[in-house]
């Protein structure tokens, strides 16, 4: 260091565990005109793979779900049935009556395993009414429909992961 200042390197590891123990990103000391700023660069952590429950299935733990070392919650992965992959893409997305998501996440009909879902095709719903539920960082949020109407199609199954303005449903 061409400054002159001394910096003990026990305190720079002391600070690194520390960072390691709290699992913090970065930690900064000052004292007096010293100051010592230790970071580290996190991982960024693996996208979610999807489940699909059968049609009428209670949610939950898939079959044999067993996380991975150090991943809880994260279910192997489990192809998209290909009857809801193809609704999804044949879907008109000017529909007046598309509800598309308004999150990343993973979507739930019910709003607990076992209970009934939330609407069916052919429901009336009214405006506001909650259609179904959206779990993103461990947080689940109500997609309520915008206007009253009947549920002419529900283009998602339970457990299905979502992106931003994906098809969710048509009230008509």
């Amino acid at each position: 260091m061409t400054s002159g200042i001394q910096f003990d390197p026990e305190a720079i590891r002391a600070l690194a565990q520390i960072l390691k123990d709290t699992d913090l990103s970065e930690i900064e000391v000052v004292e007096k005109d010293n100051r010592i700023r230790v970071a580290r660069t996190i991982a960024a952590p693996m996208p979610m793979p999807a489940y699909a429950w059968p049609a009428g299935a209670a949610m939950g733990p898939p079959p044999g779900f067993a996380p991975p070392a150090g991943m809880p919650g994260v279910a192997p992965a489990a192809a998209l049935p290909a009857a809801v992959a193809a609704v999804s893409d044949a879907v008109d997305l000017k529909h007046p009556g598309l509800i598309a998501s308004p999150m990343v996440g993973v979507t739930y009909l019910a709003p607990e395993p076992g209970a009934a879902p939330f609407v069916a095709v052919g429901s009336k719903v009214a405006q506001g009414q909650t259609l179904l539920l959206i779990e993103a960082m461990k947080t689940f949020n109500q997609v309520r429909a915008p206007r009253a109407g009947t549920v002419a199609r529900i283009l998602v199954e339970p457990g299905m992961p979502v992106e931003y303005g994906e098809p969710l449903m048509i009230v008509e």
